[in-house]
């Protein structure tokens, strides 16, 4: 699936042959599970309801390999891995590099930003598919041997789906352990199953050359040929995977574990399933089940769904990763992230998305019914998705210097590539293709709404906000009388006086004896080290402002760095267990009065914003020491 998958659960390892082993978990758990149902598909789009022809079938098993050496090897493996944000990888990691967030409006920047949140956006709607085409195509596999067993498959997937969503708020560090050794012994099954169905039909080999390919795809109508390509995609969904964990494992592993071991297992079973394609046409209703001798089938079929839990499990976390690093940006509204790891914050729990993910996999399940329904779904996001990685590489590439020259010939071919994929696999929109482009439309439409209407909002706070002159001039003339201990208020923006601050001082006419301004900054580099987390600016003798700067993939707990600028002395004399926190709660009032968005995305805004994860909670804060007031912002 996805650019994310199971980014919030694994660290890269010490050693570089656990951090390969563990790899395989998570970034190959998706494209490991495709021979379920790839060369199935694409073997029936190629007999276009007929009969199925040896040509086929070596086209279709020549076309697959060359789409995992092309885009699997060459582009992400070789050439998209590269463009790391110190190690970093992913559509979240690009548009930090491209420095997009902070575009003006009009300009190509702003731009990119909405084609790089409709990239991010489509990672939702892959990641409600992933799960229900893995695990039904795996189920599947009862109605081999059992074809009675058929209407019990979609009761029996949604039940194991559920138990999956349930379990995610126990946290996933149990199953992480197990991820990378499961999935070795399963890529070893699918070399062993491989071996078998070539050893049928050797002949099969001759479709390493890629003119089998080429040759069947011309020879076939324009609609078959989309068809066909549409149906081989599903062979190279979830090699993304590969980029955006490369942060987790390290760009070495991750090849390491592809060239090694996925790669050449995933090869060795598409050929097999071919080879006995090739000797049985008639196998084409499963031809990964009926690679095992039939004793094998029901351990073949547990076996298989279990990679099929790990490989959504993956993207499950890799969505809530997603999920945070968007928050953090100021692409999301704030939500309730809980950690689920108390030795390992990159163990999180989103509840509202993982039951919003849950909703669309079981409606995906339910509605489509079958893996052959679902993969007219399947592909459409993702083939679209890898263009637009593709070109924001492409852009990362110039900006560092690299000849454009040289940038536009290689990764325009690889963009041509998807392009045409893209295409085949738009001619199933109305199969299913338009069920995760909805979701990607809804969610990328909530992210540039809350993004518009954060910066309305801002731009309302500074007409209020007071300079950080008249502050001083109401410490050291108007507020003679000071109270007792230290009072933290929290700002969004490092200068000019807070408004719950202004709040307080106009309904009180006193200050504390010691004033901290606190705010947050997201930087667009992935981690912050601590040495840099605290910034201090002396304001006048009794008021400080803290600037605390936070990457992107980690959590802002302002306790923990104000308790870090304590331990680096600069910030003496302060009792953090006896302060007071003022934080300003705002009511946002829609308006026609004043420019902006339209009123009824206004409302939207205002709804997301009420609905937000309150202040406090979000940033860590003591709730115990807080005190809340309320301002109106009309926007």
């Amino acid at each position: 699936m996805t650019a994310v998958h199971g980014a919030a659960s694994v660290r890269s390892p010490g050693l570089p042959i656990t951090a390969t082993i563990g790899a395989l978990g998570v970034v190959y758990g998706d494209i490991g599970t495709s021979p379920l149902y790839a060369l199935k598909e694409a073997a029936k789009a190629a007999s276009h309801g007929g009969v199925l022809t040896n040509e086929a079938i070596l086209g279709v098993v020549s076309l697959i390999l060359w789409a995992l050496i092309l885009i699997i090897s060459f582009k992400y493996a070789m050439l998209i891995m590269r463009a790391d944000n110190r190690g970093e990888g992913g559509i979240v990691a690009l548009l930090a590099l491209l420095h997009a967030r902070n575009a003006q409006p009009g300009t190509w920047r702003a731009k990119l930003l909405i084609v790089g949140l409709i990239g991010a956006a489509l990672l939702y709607g892959d990641g409600a598919i992933t799960p229900a085409i893995s695990v039904l195509s795996a189920v599947e596999g009862l109605k081999v041997d059992a074809p009675s067993l058929a209407p019990a498959v979609v009761p029996i997937t949604v039940v194991i789906l559920i138990g999956l969503f349930l379990m995610q708020r126990k946290g996933t560090g149990f199953i992480g352990g197990i991820f990378g050794p499961f999935m070795l012994v399963w890529f070893v099954v699918l070399a062993l199953l491989g071996i078998h169905g070539i050893a049928k039909n050797p002949d099969v080999l001759a479709a390493l050359s890629p003119t089998y390919a080429v040759t069947f795809l011309i020879s076939q109508n324009f609609h078959v040929s989309f068809a066909i390509l549409g149906a081989a995609f599903l062979a190279v969904t979830g090699g993304e995977a590969m980029y955006a964990d490369m942060g987790h494992f390290g760009r070495t592993p991750i090849q390491l574990a592809w060239f090694t071991i996925a790669l050449p297992a995933l090869v060795l079973n598409y050929f097999g399933q071919a080879g006995l394609l090739l000797t049985d046409p008639g196998a084409l209703e499963n031809p990964f089940y009926q690679l095992a001798p039939d004793w094998v089938h029901y351990p073949l079929v547990a076996f298989a769904t279990l990679a099929a839990v790990i490989a959504s499990q993956a993207i499950i976390t890799g969505v809530f990763s997603l999920t945070q690093q968007a928050i953090q940006l100021g692409f999301l509204p704030r939500m309730h992230i809980q950690h689920t790891a108390s030795d390992e914050k990159g163990q999180i729990y989103v509840p509202l998305i993982n039951w919003l993910l849950a909703a669309g996999t079981l409606g995906a399940v339910i509605g489509f019914g079958t893996s052959d329904a679902l993969a007219g779904a399947y592909g459409v996001a993702v083939s679209l998705l890898m263009a637009i990685t593709t070109l924001l590489a492409a852009l990362v590439a110039i900006q560092w210097g690299y000849p454009p020259i040289v940038v536009i010939a290689v990764n325009g071919f690889f963009f041509v590539i998807d392009c045409i994929f893209f295409a085949a696999n738009s001619a199933k929109l109305f199969e299913g293709g338009w069920f995760p482009l909805v979701i990607a439309a809804v969610i990328a439409f909530l992210m540039l709404t809350w993004r518009g209407g954060v910066k309305l909002v801002e731009a309302a706070r500074g007409a209020l906000r007071q300079p950080e002159e008249d502050l001083i001039e109401t410490a050291i003339s108007k507020c003679h009388t000071r109270l007792p201990g230290t009072a933290v208020f929290l700002a969004s923006a490092p200068n000019g006086v807070p408004l719950a601050l202004t709040q307080f001082v106009k309904h009180n006419h006193v200050l504390h004896q010691r004033v901290v301004l606190v705010t947050v900054l997201i930087a667009e580099a992935p981690r912050i080290p601590d040495e840099d987390r605290a910034e201090v600016i002396e304001v006048i003798e009794g008021i400080t402002r803290v600037i605390l700067h936070f990457g992107f993939m980690q959590y802002p707990v302002i306790l923990e760095g104000l308790q870090l600028a304590c331990e680096q002395g600069k910030l003496p004399g302060i009792d953090l267990s006896d302060i007071t926190y003022y934080i300003g709660r705002e009511t946002i009032i829609p308006s026609e009065k004043i420019a902006g968005m339209w009123v009824w995305r206004e409302t939207v805004f205002a709804f997301l914003q009420r609905n937000a994860e309150r202040t406090a909670a979000f940033f860590g804060v003591p709730t115990k020491q807080v005190v809340e007031f309320g301002t109106e912002i009309e926007i």
